[in-house]
């Protein structure tokens, strides 16, 4: 076996097994990275079309108004989207008339929760795929290495002795696959969890906004439509 410990060389002449453990590490770790740069593009951008719908919605305008501006924009997310749909849905109860007003106040509500949820789903897609990774990157490296040091132990049964430069190199390649899978594992789990967090953050906020947004309503629906604040 070479001396040569580099860690190409130790790659190239690793077992097949391995370097297939390799490579589907390598590919994860890709994978990976580019879901956390898209993630943390996201939810930069979700925290201020946030921040930007607060400051318009809190502004003191006509809510009227407020849902036309909002409707030049086909593509609304996040709050804006939530308060299209709620005060869409209160407008469209009002002009039908039900005798109920607290009714025409929990559809809004209700819509709102509908589009709270969605716009959760979407600030939480792909995290599970970076938990998976952080959890099992490193199982899938060590059993690279398991295998590797399998083998290198296995070939010493056809020697008379053993010296540590015939070990050595055998274990050295093996190692390689547990760390790849810990650097596949180690971004995960801290993107996993930052982002976890600034999601939970932004929800809380969509659920306040439901919440007082819903308050609003109930103080407007006796209110004549042309003269909703």
């Amino acid at each position: 076996m070479s001396t040569d410990m580099s860690i190409v060389t130790l790659i190239t002449q690793a077992s097949l097994l391995v370097q297939v453990v390799l490579i589907l590490l390598l590919v994860v770790s890709i994978m990976a990275w580019t879901i956390i740069f898209n993630k943390s593009k996201a939810l930069k951008t979700a925290r201020h079309e946030l921040e930007s719908f607060e400051d318009r919605f809190w502004s003191g305008g006509d809510l009227a108004k407020l849902y036309e501006q909002s409707g030049a924009h086909s593509e609304a997310r996040g709050l804006e989207r939530i308060f299209k749909a709620g005060f869409k849905e209160f407008v469209k109860l009002r002009q039908q008339g039900g005798p109920d007003s607290m009714a025409v106040v929990e559809g809004a509500q209700r819509i709102m929760r509908v589009n709270l949820n969605r716009e959760a789903d979407n600030l939480e897609n792909s995290l599970q795929f970076l938990a998976t990774v952080g959890s099992t990157s490193p199982y899938i490296g060590l059993f690279g290495t398991v295998w590797g040091i399998m083998n290198s132990f296995r070939a010493l049964g056809n020697v008379q002795q053993a010296t540590l430069a015939m070990v050595a190199p055998g274990i050295a390649e093996a190692l390689i696959a547990t760390a790849m899978g810990l650097f596949a594992a180690i971004p995960a789990v801290i993107a996993y969890n930052r982002f976890r967090s600034d999601v939970e953050r932004l929800v809380s906020h969509y659920d306040s906004f439901v919440d007082e947004f819903t308050s609003i309503l109930q103080r407007q629906v006796h209110v004549p439509l042309g003269e909703t604040k």
